[in-house]
């Protein structure tokens, strides 16, 4: 009789559990998953695919008023927020079902209940009341949004319920700085909503490139959205219908509508991982070595939940790389050291490598090469927006740290120059490439002169 009833029993079914049960099971392990909510985790049910249908749904209002340059006369334009949650729940459904289906052609075994760790090597499954036992545990639970403690925070909502508001609120606040603010700040503005977004600190997408945090909110207050740095709320009180907001500033404003992204935290509580030997950091999330394993030789963990790069694309690649290491006899480690990556801001963003700040605070000297323009779109549109690309090179080795990009296509684009910066390509093998005529990413490859930064003189 086998030792356990499992080979690796995975707790939760988002993308990085999902791919590791998958693949582990090709391996030909016996592998079970098990997930309370529904089968394709944050990222599927209410994250980035939603989130990016939402984006898009944000875009028309723009694009009928930008149609007359170019000789269309569009009628009056009307919007229903009733329809693109429908449609939208659609499309999860469809999702949900294709990997629940792919699970199960793997030969995965998926147990609709929230599991907890008991030991190093058993689960208990709330559903069915018992204990199920596995050679191995993976943990992907991934991370929930963050709410501060303040009076009033039940009238708030996160990015979870704004995905299912039953109308679409007239006003909003958006509280935050980081990427799901800013996204869903141009989401709602875009849809017609009076948006005003909040962040504490005096410029928001710390940890991105100084030139796109500056860009983007210059780019974001033209296209309506009330920017708000240095500022937070002390109390929210509902009176009226309305909700009225204590601002730090001491400043009280009125809205419908208050949505938090001000980060997320792992989803450990009660999971039961310390009784098991599994350690924790200061956040809560799971600490792990270079193959995802634990303090617990017996339970791994990847994606959001161990807190390294919160992102789809690297929890299905440690997923991915758990799976090939453990049952399919190879040696893999994920780099967390160059992630392509975008953001769906408006106007979007694309960004891979070092900031020119990360840069500089490395030894040697830095070549910057950057441009900001109107696109040829927008010369017919009469958009105001402009398009704004910078490469950060090391200036001895002529290897290109970093890119850095905002304007349309941004995402599309920085995958595939994600390719070049991996692999260490130069800023001389970049002007070697011909360019793509007429387009925005040629700029990528005819940018020659360096940028110098203005000379400061003193005061007479």
């Amino acid at each position: 009789m086998a030792k356990y009833d499992y080979d690796l029993f995975v707790i939760g079914a988002g993308s990085g559990g999902v791919r590791a049960a998958r693949i582990a099971a090709t391996h030909g392990a016996k592998v079970a998953i098990a997930e309370e909510y529904r089968v394709g985790g944050t990222c599927v049910i209410r994250g980035c695919v939603p989130k990016k249908l939402f984006v898009y749904a944000s875009h028309f209002s723009d694009e009928f008023e930008e149609a007359a340059g170019f000789g269309w006369t569009v009628g009056e334009a009307r919007f229903d927020w009733k329809t693109l949650i429908a449609n939208k729940d659609r499309e999860i459904d469809r999702l949900n079902g294709i990997y629940i289906r792919n699970l199960e052609k793997a030969g995965v075994e998926i147990v609709n209940s929230r599991a907890t760790v008991k030991d190093a090597h058993t689960v208990y499954l709330d559903a069915e009341k018992k204990d199920v036992t596995a050679e191995r545990i993976l943990i992907a639970v991934g991370a929930t949004p963050f709410l501060p403690d303040i009076p009033g925070i039940e009238h708030a909502i996160t990015s979870n319920e704004a995905f299912h508001l039953d109308e679409l609120p007239k006003r909003i606040v958006v509280v935050g700085g980081g990427y799901i603010a800013v996204e869903f700040a141009g989401i709602f503005n875009g849809l017609g909503v009076e948006t005003m977004q909040l962040y504490r600190g005096p410029l928001f997408m710390r940890g991105f490139d100084d030139d796109l945090r500056e860009l983007l909110s210059e780019e974001m207050l033209k296209k309506g959205v009330d920017l708000r740095m240095n500022c937070d709320i002390v109390s929210i009180e509902k009176k009226d219908g309305e909700l009225h907001l204590k601002l730090t500033d001491g400043d009280v404003i009125c809205t419908d509508c208050v949505m938090y992204a001000t980060g997320r935290v792992p989803n450990t509580k009660g999971l039961g991982l310390e009784e098991a030997g599994v350690k924790l950091g200061k956040g809560g999330e799971v600490i792990v070595d270079a193959y995802s394993q634990t303090a617990a030789p017996s339970i791994y963990a990847v994606g959001d939940v161990t807190d390294r790069a919160n992102l789809t694309p690297v929890a299905i690649r440690e997923g991915h790389a758990f799976a090939d290491t453990v049952y399919g006899g190879r040696d893999v480690k994920v780099d967390h050291s160059i992630i392509p990556t975008a953001i769906f801001s408006q106007p979007e963003m694309g960004t891979v490598g070092l900031t020119e700040a990360q840069a500089r605070e490395k030894p040697g000297d830095v070549d910057v090469y950057k441009t900001a323009f109107r696109a040829l779109k927008n010369t017919l549109s009469g958009s105001q927006e402009r398009t704004f690309m910078k490469l950060v090179v090391d200036a001895k080795t002529d290897k290109v740290l970093g890119v850095h990009l905002m304007g349309p296509a941004s995402g599309e684009m920085i995958q595939a120059v994600g390719i070049a910066v991996t692999m260490g390509a130069t800023k001389a093998q970049f002007d070697a490439t011909i360019a793509v005529h007429p387009t925005a990413a040629e700029e990528l490859v005819t940018l020659r002169e360096k940028w110098q930064a203005p000379v400061v003189k003193a005061a007479d």
